[in-house]
């Protein structure tokens, strides 16, 4: 048996973090200061270990998993003994201020104290602490029971051993741990996914093509590869003698291509016209349907990426 874990914030991220630990063997705290939030929790955490257990992604029965899970309403249980909290509460300075407060006061001294916040840096919530050097962001990809990525950035003063203990946790819970050297707006996944979306908006803005086919080109075309492989593999096979290589052959074009963009101003007409296009494919009412086809898709690729062989 594991040691315990604590997720604090019931919502869909903490029922998701809950999974990971529970499925990795850790018995898991899930607290929420809503009552009716945890009282839900459990059915929505059951179903969601039926399907992966369809898909093969869990080595235990659905039941044994969920044995494991403790919805704990009292914020001192929930925290005794534990070696990891994932705090998982609303996106906000202050709310999370104060739980990092009680986090600090309450956990033992020696847990690893983690925030799945997608932008704030873990600096602007920690800074007063006596506990400060184990804090630290814990980012994850929605769901992280199906995506695995985890991005750990310090505070400037998180300790390098509360560092190294969080990667090994989130490694042996199965999941892929990257670490930042020190913080950045919207650490690393939110700030290449901006780039991204950044390009196919003005793409679209100007005219150059419509919403589908932009997709396409990364559905059909770049995130083939790079579902298994990164742009810096990507492009270093792409060249016969590599990195270097490829700049010489490509580099130029790659400067000429970015030289004259503008960065999307996010303009409202633009938006709608890309909404308008969606709605036709995608009725609002639709859209909680097709995010559960999302995720069945994302576990059959979660299934083949199990069984495939890393090289």
């Amino acid at each position: 048996m594991r040691d315990p874990v604590a997720v604090v914030g019931a919502g869909l991220i903490g029922r998701a973090w809950a999974i990971v630990f529970a499925r990795a063997g850790h018995p898991v705290r899930l607290h929420d200061m809503d009552a009716g939030t945890m009282a839900d929790s459990h059915a929505y955490i059951e179903a969601r270990l039926q399907e992966l257990a369809g898909h093969g992604l869990l080595d235990d029965s659905p039941e044994v998993v969920l044995a494991r899970i403790r919805i704990e309403p009292s914020l001192v249980d929930a925290l005794r003994d534990v070696v990891l909290v994932q705090e998982n509460i609303r996106e906000t300075v202050e709310a999370k201020t104060a739980m990092f407060s009680q986090l600090d006061a309450l956990a033992p001294p020696d847990a690893v104290l983690a925030s799945s916040t997608s932008w704030l840096p873990a600096s602007t919530f920690t800074a007063g602490l006596p506990g400060r050097g184990r804090c630290l962001v814990g980012h994850p990809v929605n769901p992280p029971y199906l995506v695995p990525l985890v991005e750990l950035c310090p505070a400037p003063w998180t300790d390098a051993a509360a560092m190294a203990r969080a990667h090994a946790l989130y490694s042996a819970a199965g999941q892929v741990p990257v670490t930042l050297t020190r913080e950045i707006h919207g650490f690393l996944l939110n700030r290449v996914q901006a780039a991204v979306l950044d390009e196919c908006f003005r793409l679209f803005e100007e005219g150059f093509a419509n919403a589908e086919d932009i997709d396409k080109v990364l559905k059909d075309g770049l995130a083939l590869r790079w579902s298994f492989m990164g742009p810096f593999e990507t492009i270093d096979l792409n060249a016969p003698e590599g990195v270097v290589d490829y700049s010489a052959r490509y580099g130029a074009q790659n400067k000429k291509a970015m030289a004259d963009r503008q960065p999307f101003q996010w303009s409202e007409a633009t938006l709608k016209k890309v909404d308008a296009e969606r709605r036709k494919d995608l009725p609002i009412a639709d859209i909680g349907t097709r995010s559960a086809w999302r995720d069945r898709r994302l576990m059959a690729l979660a299934a083949h990426k199990r069984q495939a062989p890393a090289s």
